[in-house]
C-alpha cells in the first residue's frame, strides 16, 4: 500500500506503518443501512489489533450521500456511537474519474462471486495481507462472517 492518504484528524494517514500487518479496508459511511457493521468491525479490531491486525476505515459519500458530514462530525459519530478505535482515513471517492489510488489498486481484486470494478456500496471489504495478497468481500459481509473471520485469522503474520 504504497499510496498518500490523509488521516481523518488531518495530516498523512502512514500508511507504511501497517507494512507486515494485516489490513481491513472498508469504505464507510454514518447514515447507511450496514452503518451498524461498524461495532463488528470495532470488535474485529479489538480481538486482533495485538496480533498484526488493524480495520482501517474509509469514509465515503458517493452512496445517496450517506457519509455528508465533516471529519469533526464523522470522528464523532463514530467514536460516541460505536466506540471506534480504529483509524479513520480523510473523505474519499472509490469509484469515478475521482477514485483515490488506494481504490484504483484494490478494484480489480474479484470477490468470492467474481465481481471486479466499482465498488457496490458502503463497507465493501478488501482484506490485505502482510505479503500483499488481497481478499475482497461483498458490503453485505459481515464482519462476525465466519469466512471473513478465518480469512483474517489466516492473514495474521505470524509470530
Amino acid at each position: 500500500m504504497d499510496v498518500e492518504i490523509e488521516s481523518l484528524q488531518g495530516g498523512p494517514a502512514d500508511l507504511a506503518r501497517y507494512r507486515g500487518k494485516a489490513v481491513l479496508v472498508v469504505n464507510v459511511a454514518s447514515q447507511c443501512g450496514l452503518t451498524p457493521q461498524y461495532a463488528g468491525l470495532e470488535e474485529l479490531q479489538k480481538n486482533y489489533a495485538e496480533r498484526g491486525f488493524t480495520v482501517l476505515g474509509v469514509p465515503c459519500n458517493q452512496f445517496l450521500g450517506q457519509e455528508p458530514g465533516s471529519a469533526e462530525e464523522i470522528q464523532s459519530f463514530c467514536s460516541t456511537t460505536y466506540g471506534v478505535t480504529f483509524p479513520l482515513t480523510e473523505k474519499i471517492e472509490v469509484n469515478g474519474p475521482g477514485r483515490h489510488p488506494l481504490y484504483r489498486e484494490l478494484v480489480d481484486v474479484p470477490d468470492a462471486t467474481g465481481h471486479t470494478g466499482d465498488i457496490r456500496w458502503n463497507f465493501e471489504k478488501f482484506l490485505i495481507a502482510p505479503d500483499g495478497s488481497v481478499t475482497r468481500f461483498d458490503p453485505r459481509t459481515e464482519p462476525d462472517d465466519p469466512a471473513l473471520v478465518a480469512a483474517v485469522e489466516a492473514a495474521l503474520p505470524q509470530a
